[in-house]
């Protein structure tokens, strides 16, 4: 499915209205999609559920063809309890201490955001010492404050914010998403942080290069946010990708280094 590219979609869109649209299909009342459970090397090791479905369709997402057309994507609905339970099952299996959801945007609304939700109560609840991280693009954050302050009640919940340009036009070419909604994902990012989650931002530096790196250190101070919890993250090359990366238009600040797996 990596390298399949259904219709394309006519870029730039709304990034929020494509999250109602693209929550629909994904969501089955309080069932999310997914098309795999497993255990990843990141973070040292980490129990991995893969969704469906996001509200951006960025040029570098190993992931591209699945969240392009999430109603037609294979995968499977499962209840926030089965979900925690796989996440659980793996980590055990695995001896692992953390757990994520991964492939796709987790917050598109308030019916995925209560999936999420319900899924961290049970894991919390189940393995009172494990970490679950939550990897978004901070656009949903953005939208919707109170998400942010419902997430700090957890005390081991932690939000990898993936920023994805350090402009309107950066952000543009790189997620297909109109460029006036740049800064949703900064606001979301700041907001969760005042709310008091363990939240920082990450990018991709093949993407975003020494000057796009420092652009964003600078957005970041304008919102009182501390550019030093800045993470780096780096591109998987898969064909496709390299692909979509040149139809945007999108140049590579650096050469990637070819990785297995996510």
């Amino acid at each position: 499915m990596r390298g399949e590219n259904p219709q394309p979609l006519p870029l730039p869109f709304d990034p929020v209205a494509r999250a109602r649209e693209v929550e629909s299909p994904v969501m089955d009342g309080p069932r999310r999609k997914y098309y795999r459970f497993r255990a990843a090397r990141y973070y040292g090791g980490i129990a991995t559920a893969d969704a469906v479905g996001c509200c951006l369709l960025c040029a570098y997402c190993w992931n591209y063809g699945r969240n392009l057309d999430p109603a037609c994507a294979k995968g499977f609905f499962v209840s926030p309890k089965e979900a925690a339970e796989r996440l659980l099952g793996i980590l055990r299996r695995k001896r692992l201490n953390k757990v994520r959801v991964s492939g796709a945007e987790p917050v598109l609304g308030r019916r995925s955001f209560e999936h999420l939700v319900s899924v961290m109560e049970i894991v919390a609840r189940r393995e009172p010492m494990a970490d679950f991280i939550v990897e978004t693009n901070g656009l949903l954050f953005g939208v919707h404050p109170e998400f942010a302050k419902e997430l700090a009640g957890f005390r081991r919940v932690f939000v990898r914010v993936c920023l994805k340009g350090w402009d309107e036009e950066s952000f543009e070419r790189i997620t297909g998403a109109r460029g006036e909604f740049f800064e949703l994902p900064v606001h979301g990012l700041r907001l969760l942080i005042e709310a008091g989650v363990v939240a920082w931002p990450a990018v991709m530096y093949e993407v975003f290069g020494a000057k796009g790196m420092e652009r964003v250190s600078r957005l970041l101070r304008e919102h009182g946010i501390s550019p030093e919890e800045l993470e780096v993250e780096y591109l998987e090359p898969y064909p496709f990708v390299m692909g979509n990366l040149a139809e945007r238009g999108v140049k590579l600040e650096a050469e990637p280094v070819l990785r297995r797996g996510c």
